[in-house]
């Protein structure tokens, strides 16, 4: 499909249409006393922030050495702590720079930057033959997480890891062994919830533009920043974790961490793609940022021996799901990090979801945590009926590092990570045009509005971005 609207012309319709742990010296030093030979040589494109914390995180495992450090915004305080960890590691501003001039001196790639900057640098690592660790979610559009799929399928020695860390946890290993033994079957509905506070949940809704342009920070290149999104003036609420507000650069609480929620029922459950997306309720609803809150149902289709089954998504403040008779408390598990703008705090539910099958109905968490039958007494019948959990082999960091040496197979390549990014991207089309969508998973076409259709695809890339969308 061709496109000959621009970029500006692109938002002005879409306006009409509505729509760390810090490791010690002491820890580092002593992984670095390990043979470099046996290690994965990393190159690293954001460093900041939550791209700081997953680079500790492959380093902890001893598999790795840090070797290049990339970031449009190598000044910023936010990149001092990983630029004083490893001295030694090659520095760059532009991530095609880095490739072009050491792609020799790296075996793969970590890839920290915002969801719309996942792509172009995803798609140029896997063509120099570089396993690739990107956070979730995988892309910021539908036709991108297609093209990632497509040229990791291009590549099958490659290694590709999606950043949603849960799925090397406990919640993974328990939500198959607990599915292969029949206890979870017949599922036809997840309540799946996201209720904590949102960066943008202070903004005015009745916006109608974006914010004005301020002076760019010396030290960032913002052309670079924006990539293939190019067309925005720099304004402090675009970046440092700001960018997940607005349609043009996040993907709101859904992309964030519906990944957390719901990937092992995604996998498992065998679900594929939706047929229909329906914006039940967006309180807030503006064509610049996301809802105040928003409740959305998924339905799939019948597959194989699985029923029909729908997935209502819940987020924003006072936006939750029916509780279940027997419920009980929502503990603060460990296994659920505190998402970016506070502290998790007792409440009557915190981020997870609610499973509904035929017989049983279980509650679980995000992340790693684990599901637990509901009422406690049905729950303490059938206790001694519970397969047992194989404990992980490694953590989702260490599972890439070794699936990089032969040793493992990722968990959450682009094969099955895609997909599920797909849904968020369907999830978030419906969002932005306050729309009921239907949707072919066969043709992968949204059948009922041209406009959405468009969405899946999104604006046309800035010059010079061409070249990333051909697999």
């Amino acid at each position: 499909m061709k496109h000959y609207m621009s970029r500006r012309s692109f938002i002005s319709r879409t306006a009409l249409a509505g729509g760390g742990l810090l490791l010690s010296n002491s820890l580092f030093a002593n992984l670095a006393l390990a043979n470099a030979n046996e290690r994965v040589n990393l190159a690293c494109v954001g460093i900041g922030n939550r791209a700081g914390e997953i680079i500790k995180e492959l380093y902890k495992t001893g598999l790795c050495n840090i070797v290049a450090l990339c970031d449009v915004d190598l000044g910023a305080k936010h990149t001092e702590e990983i630029l004083k960890l490893f001295p030694n590691a090659k520095r760059y501003q532009d991530f095609r720079k880095m490739f072009d001039e050491i792609s020799n001196e790296f075996d793969a790639v970590s890839i920290g930057t915002p969801d719309f900057a996942h792509f172009a640098i995803t798609m140029q690592a896997i063509d120099l033959g570089k396993h690739v660790y990107v956070e979730k979610p995988m892309a910021h559009t539908f036709l991108e997480n297609e093209l990632l799929m497509q040229k990791a399928r291009k590549f099958p020695k490659v290694v590709t890891q999606m950043g949603n860390q849960g799925h090397s946890e406990a919640n993974y290993f328990q939500f198959k062994a607990w599915k292969d033994a029949g206890i979870i079957k017949d599922v036809t509905r997840i309540d799946a919830h996201m209720n904590m506070p949102r960066r943008w949940h202070s903004w005015d809704p009745n916006i109608k533009n974006f914010p004005a342009a301020e002076q760019i920070p010396d030290t960032m290149d913002w052309e670079l920043w924006q990539m293939q999104t190019k067309g925005h003036q720099y304004n402090k609420d675009f970046v440092n974790g700001q960018w997940r507000c607005w349609y043009d650069f996040g993907m709101g609480a859904l992309g964030d961490w519906g990944a957390h929620i719901l990937d092992s029922a995604h996998e498992f459950l065998e679900l594929g793609l939706p047929t229909e997306v329906q914006a039940v309720k967006l309180d807030g609803h503006n064509a610049f940022f996301f809802p105040m809150s928003t409740t959305l149902k998924f339905k799939f289709p019948k597959r194989k021996n699985y029923p029909a089954m729908d997935i209502n998504w819940y987020d924003g403040l006072d936006n939750l799901p029916p509780i279940p008779e027997g419920y009980g408390v929502s503990g603060l598990d460990p296994n659920i990090p505190p998402p970016s703008t506070g502290k998790l705090e007792p409440a009557k539910l915190n981020p997870g979801k609610i499973i509904y099958g035929k017989d049983l109905t279980f509650k679980g968490g995000s992340h790693g945590s684990t599901l637990q039958i509901i009422p406690e007494e049905k729950a303490k019948a059938l206790a001694s009926k519970l397969p047992e959990v194989p404990a992980t082999p490694s953590n989702h960091f260490k599972n890439f590092l070794q699936a990089c040496k032969g040793l493992e197979k990722t968990r959450s390549p682009f094969e099955i990570a895609g997909p599920l990014s797909q849904i968020f991207c369907l999830g978030v089309i419906a969002q932005r045009l306050y729309s009921n969508i239907e949707f072919d998973p066969k043709s992968k076409q949204i059948t009922n509005n041209r406009f959405a259709n468009a969405l899946l695809i999104g604006p046309p890339p800035a010059k010079g971005w061409e070249q990333y969308y051909k697999v």
